[in-house]
């Protein structure tokens, strides 16, 4: 992760922390995954609020609400 937001980081980027990644508070490892609104560790298990609202993930895909609102608007047969 890096500031708050789940990214892909290549191994060598990741072995030599040039990637500027978030770490775990309690074994600083890089190894974090984010969740339902957690960010938990996977190399001790240590879980913790996400601090950001949501809204930073909103900007990388303009219009993706109302794309998943409509498609599932059209799965449950419901007129958007």
């Amino acid at each position: 992760m890096r500031d708050e937001t789940q990214v892909l980081i290549c191994p060598d980027c990741r072995r030599t922390h040039e990637a500027d990644l978030d770490t775990c508070s309690s074994c600083c490892s890089v190894a974090l995954i984010c969740r339902l609104g957690e960010v938990e560790c996977r190399s001790c298990g240590s879980v913790r609020p996400a601090r950001g609202d949501g809204s930073l993930s909103a900007s990388y895909a303009p219009g993706l609400a109302d794309e998943v609102e409509a498609a599932l608007a059209r799965v449950l047969r419901r007129v958007p």
